[in-house]
């Protein structure tokens, strides 16, 4: 069973839920905006079923709803700045926004990000860009949940990495994934569902395959591609951590499990100007050509349709946006409570 709800229901909800529990009204909405995009966009694990911990995490004193980001350093198309431990989504959205402003100056911006939290989905913020007709690399660091290769225990996170760039289309080319076979959002999300996962998405707490969700979480999700996903982790994890003065490897905070500090995560935004290369309707023909030979290609076996990263997503958006975002009962019960709590009522 599951309760469905118009997605601006929803982040009209979520946010009243967030300003009743004192969060300020721009960062209030710029969360809930980010968490009902990642549902929206078939991410359940990192969309409101995340508002619980951030809300308990805000009233631990782990996140500062209340801070502001600053810039430690501005070289013009370098940067870094500092999230003062305000909710993730709302740091990245000011540092991308300040990310932009210097690459339409610059042509190009990178701004590193620390004392941030968990972001939601890359592909949130790839959107942003990609309509400014920018282009968007963005990089995140996490908690460690899985092991590098050769390990049996968690060193590093499944950092993940998104790409974003206009196509003149309706839809536009966003890929975005974490360096794991899987996010490990999504073995939560079953845990919670009391479902089992399939096999090879992760180990137990001693190095044995299991598909055992609960058994999981207590030992390391796999890197995509053995020691090419963990590689690139590592490498994400120097570019959003160890460069930006961040938490890396074993010093990113559990925001499940770490309740004495905050997180520190760090990000990394690479912004590029089309026009400073080539005229953005120049760079969107050549990349609608390439599309339509992509599509063009021959399909193998029980395939109908060849599709670019982003499609399926944007697709699943569409027909949420019209029908509405189906919430498990578990979500959705969680989701009331905390509206009781703040005095919002559930958009029935």
């Amino acid at each position: 069973m599951s309760a469905r709800v118009q997605a601006d229901r929803l982040t009209d909800f979520c946010t009243a839920v967030f300003r009743g529990a004192g969060v300020p009204d721009r960062v209030a909405s710029v969360v809930a905006e980010s968490l009902v995009y990642a549902d929206l966009r078939g991410v359940e694990s990192h969309g409101v079923v995340r508002t619980d911990i951030y809300l308990r995490r805000a009233a631990e004193k782990m996140i500062d709803p209340h801070a502001p980001v600053t810039l430690v350093r501005d070289e013009g198309c370098t940067a870094l700045a500092d999230g003062g431990n305000n909710f993730g989504a709302y740091v990245g959205a000011v540092a991308l926004e300040r990310a932009m402003e210097r690459a339409k100056r610059h042509g190009v911006c990178a701004l590193g990000v620390r004392h941030s939290n968990h972001f939601g989905t890359g592909a949130w913020y790839v959107q942003r860009a990609v309509r400014e007709g920018l282009a968007l690399i963005v990089l995140s660091n996490a908690s460690q949940t899985m092991p590098p290769t050769g390990g049996v225990r968690p060193f590093i996170g499944t950092n993940p990495i998104a790409f974003g760039f206009p196509t003149g289309r309706e839809v536009p080319f966003v890929l975005d994934m974490a360096t794991s076979l899987v996010a490990r959002g999504k073995i939560i999300v079953a845990a919670k569902r009391g479902e089992s996962i399939p096999l090879g998405w992760a180990v137990d707490k001693d190095g044995n395959p299991t598909t055992d969700a609960d058994a999981a979480l207590e030992g390391a999700v796999l890197p995509l591609g053995g020691p090419k996903g963990s590689g690139l982790s590592m490498a994400i994890d120097i570019l959003a951590g160890v460069l930006t003065g961040a938490g890396f490897g074993p010093s990113v905070n559990n925001m499940y499990e770490n309740w004495a500090e905050p997180q520190n995560v760090g990000h990394f935004f690479i912004v590029l100007d089309i026009e400073r290369f080539i005229p953005l309707a120049s760079f969107t023909d050549r990349i609608g050509q390439y599309i339509e030979l992509m599509k063009a290609e021959p399909k193998a076996p029980g395939v109908s349709e060849i599709l670019h990263a982003g499609e399926v997503e944007h697709r699943l958006e569409q027909t949420r946006r019209r029908e509405g975002i189906a919430l498990p009962d578990k979500v959705a019960e969680e989701l009331k409570a905390l509206g009781d709590r703040c005095g919002v009522a559930w958009p029935e």
